[in-house]
């Protein structure tokens, strides 16, 4: 670790509470477009069907648009909800809109951004929708503590496609050797970044079992003993 300069991080589900403030934006429009569905049940289906639609997107096999209408559609058509396109249009539009509105982090991001930057130059390298994610950087005042802000739509490709990393390193000016890579998805964030020599941290709440050579971590502030 003594040759470590730059630390790249995930953003959503890594260091910003992606799962609560989605719930929140939910409820408020739930409740301005009188929807009249069992939020929980919703919740539920809407989930897993989100994060299909997320490894479809960074597989190139759907578009942003077919992102953002498709999962809102198929949890409607699944609890048999009668909604119309419009009304699943608008829904999608207001989620993008209110989602930086909730600013939620998860726990342990200021203590160990603070902690971090005092030794290292921080960035982010995210998946996200570039619109909204520079949003939800500064409404949650962390964008300060962040030189570097990659999105796959300013590159053209998404994690784990090497070259959005490749585009990181040579923006920062900086061998892979020198960088560290913490995310919370195995496939984008942690085999991402190794394929390319960056060392990975996976940032693993919820135990799961992958591979005993990366190094992981249970909450946020166990990255600590290894930087």
């Amino acid at each position: 670790m003594e040759k470590i300069e730059h630390i790249f991080f995930d953003l959503d589900h890594t260091l910003w509470d992606f799962d609560k403030n989605s719930e929140l934006s939910f409820k408020q429009i739930f409740k301005e477009e009188d929807i009249r569905l069992d939020f929980t049940v919703f919740l539920k289906t809407y989930i897993p069907i989100n994060f299909s639609y997320w490894k479809l997107y960074r597989e190139e096999q759907v578009t942003k648009e077919e992102l953002r209408y498709g999962r809102l559609k198929d949890t409607f058509s699944i609890l048999k909800h009668e909604i119309s396109d419009e009304m699943i249009h608008r829904i999608s539009e207001h989620y993008i809109n209110y989602l930086p509105n909730y600013n939620y982090l998860i726990d342990g991001t200021i203590e160990l951004l603070d902690y971090l930057k005092k030794k290292y130059t921080l960035h982010i390298i995210t998946n996200g929708f570039k619109e909204v994610q520079y949003n939800k950087l500064k409404a949650s005042k962390i964008m300060d503590y962040f030189n570097l802000i990659v999105t796959s739509e300013s590159v053209g490709v998404k994690k784990p496609n090497p070259k959005i990393y490749e585009f990181a390193l040579r923006n920062v000016k900086a061998k892979a050797e020198n960088c560290v890579m913490i995310g919370d998805n195995f496939e984008a964030d942690i085999l991402g970044a190794r394929n390319i020599g960056i060392l990975p941290i996976f940032y693993n709440p919820e135990r799961i079992k992958y591979d005993d050579k990366v190094k992981n971590v249970n909450n946020l502030l166990e990255i600590k003993q290894f930087l």
